[in-house]
């Protein structure tokens, strides 16, 4: 395995192992994980939840410490985000009238986390 391939299995496995991470601390505050990784026509989208509110999808980011981790959003990737949320949202029961959030949930190198609730809306 070349270098580069190696760096891109470590970060792969990085990032899966946070977002395991993540959706234990969701379940652990009574959410339910309804999917993982979910691909829709703008991208993919790391964990949708649910609960008794409603629909919350999640980006995750991992990074050295938090604010590293909280920039590498942007504002390109929150659109695909939102493409993808609509998507996912046309086959719910009440369509784009279900209630739903955006969270962003940051890892740290240490392992810390930090979520971030309605971190950003479509607007």
């Amino acid at each position: 395995m070349n270098t580069r391939s190696t760096k891109g299995s470590v970060a792969y496995h990085s990032g899966a192992a946070a977002e395991h991470r993540i959706a234990q601390d969701y379940e652990r505050r009574g959410f339910t994980i309804a999917r993982r990784r979910w691909r829709g026509v703008g991208g993919e989208i790391d964990l949708i939840t649910r609960d008794a509110q409603g629909v919350v999808f999640v980006e995750v980011k991992k990074s050295r410490n938090f604010a590293q981790a909280a920039e590498r959003l942007s504002t390109q990737q929150m659109n695909r985000i939102y493409a993808s949320a609509e998507q996912f949202l046309s086959e719910e029961p009440d369509g784009s009238l279900t209630n739903a959030r955006f969270d962003v949930a940051l890892v740290d190198a240490s392992g810390a986390i930090q979520i971030v609730e309605n971190a950003f809306g479509h607007g």
